[in-house]
């Protein structure tokens, strides 16, 4: 069994990288969203930055957000004697 202190501390590290994942899915989400028109003076593939962020990027980041954060929660789940058997 685990005691109180180090469950404290592995729910601390659980709510910063929560945090910290919200924060960046919200900047993509809505922080793109709101600056399209200046994301659009730029082009990729001939695509402006507004339309391929909306189409492709977000995607992109939000699978990559997933996989970050299975990777850490199991980094953190290991740290802490919590890891599931294999």
């Amino acid at each position: 069994m685990i005691d109180r202190a180090k469950l404290v501390a592995y729910w601390r590290e659980n709510q910063k990288l929560t945090t910290i994942t919200l924060i960046i899915w919200f900047l993509v989400s809505y922080g793109a969203a709101m600056m399209v028109n200046s994301l659009n003076n730029i082009t990729i593939l001939g695509f402006p930055l507004g339309y391929y962020m909306g189409a492709q990027g977000s995607l992109i980041v939000f699978v990559l957000l997933i996989a970050n954060y299975a990777r850490k929660m199991n980094q953190i789940d290991k740290k802490y004697g919590l890891a599931e058997e294999e």
